[in-house]
C-alpha cells in the first residue's frame, strides 16, 4: 500500500481538531503565510533542502504539507520521498480549499 497517499481538506480538518498532534507543514512564502495560516510549521518550499534536519526528528511519522492550492505542496512531497521520507501527505486544494470549505 502507498503510504504516501494525498488527503482532503476535510480530512486534514479532522486531523487538527483531534486530539493528536500532528506533523503540518506549509510551504508557501512568509507573507502569504502572515496573511493566512492553519497554525503549521512554516518552511517555504524553496528551504526545504537546507531545512532537512527539521524533517529528521518526525521521519516515519506522518507528515502534512500543504500550500496554497497543493501545487507547491506536491513538489515539497515528492522530493522529500526522493530523499527517503515515508507516510508524506499532500493537501490536495491547499488552504484555498480550506477556506472554502469552511
Amino acid at each position: 500500500m502507498d503510504k504516501n497517499f494525498d488527503i482532503t481538506v476535510e480530512q486534514l480538518k479532522e486531523l487538527i481538531e483531534g486530539e493528536n498532534p500532528i506533523n503540518l507543514f506549509d510551504v508557501r512564502e512568509e507573507y502569504e503565510y502572515e496573511d493566512d495560516n492553519l497554525g503549521a510549521i512554516l518552511i517555504p518550499l524553496g528551504e526545504i533542502p537546507d531545512r532537512l534536519e527539521e524533517f529528521e526528528a518526525i521521519k516515519g511519522q506522518d507528515i502534512y504539507i500543504h500550500c496554497r492550492s497543493g501545487a507547491r505542496s506536491g513538489k515539497a512531497k515528492q522530493f522529500l520521498i526522493s530523499q527517503g521520507f515515508e507516510n508524506v501527505h499532500n493537501v490536495l486544494g491547499g488552504i484555498m480549499a480550506y477556506r472554502d470549505m469552511e
